[in-house]
């Protein structure tokens, strides 16, 4: 009798590792080519939300846990700190304008989940924009959004002498 029950259960624990084992590898089927497209349309309609100043079309585009982090190196905003700091902007309708110069899309292995960078013309001249998308309900929403500006390499000692005396003072703080 402890043999069978010893036999049943090193069986199921077989089955089970295998189903485990099976969940793990299959991806889920999807058209990358159109779902890069896809993507690439939300991220346009997304920036054109906020040149719009339309402030509930351009959120709807972020995940409830999404985070957003700006240029300046203290901008590391949840969703709803990144909502209360933007609504001055869209409320004044001086928002930003960004247009993708250039896009490169990567998917993860069950292709639910893309990460993306872009450099984007803006008012600031051209940026990088990165981020995670995500799809929830069919939709791809964006679950963090990164965007950096760009430094020539040939003006970059120019630009560490005007940010030194400020970010000096942040990394201490930091540090701590």
């Amino acid at each position: 009798m402890t043999k069978i029950i010893f036999l049943s259960a090193f069986a199921l624990s077989l089955a089970c590792c295998k189903n485990q084992k099976q969940m793990e590898t299959t991806a889920v089927e999807v058209d990358i080519p159109k779902e890069k497209i896809t993507i690439a349309s939300m991220l346009d309609s997304f920036n054109v939300a906020a040149a719009n100043a339309d402030y509930q079309k351009y959120f709807d585009y972020y995940t409830e846990t999404a985070t957003f982090n700006g240029t300046d190196a203290t901008e590391n905003w949840d969703k709803k700190a990144f909502m209360a700091w933007a609504k001055p902007f869209f409320d004044k309708k001086t928002t930003w304008n960004f247009t993708a110069l250039k896009r490169n899309i990567y998917f993860g292995k069950h292709n639910d989940i893309a990460w993306f960078e872009e450099l984007l013309n803006t008012q600031m001249k051209i940026c990088r924009g990165s981020g995670v998308v995500v799809k929830q309900e069919g939709k791809w929403k964006v679950a963090q959004y990164v965007l950096s500006t760009t430094i020539p390499n040939d003006n970059l000692d120019a630009i560490l002498t005007i940010k030194s005396p400020i970010e000096d003072s942040l990394i201490k703080v930091l540090q701590k």
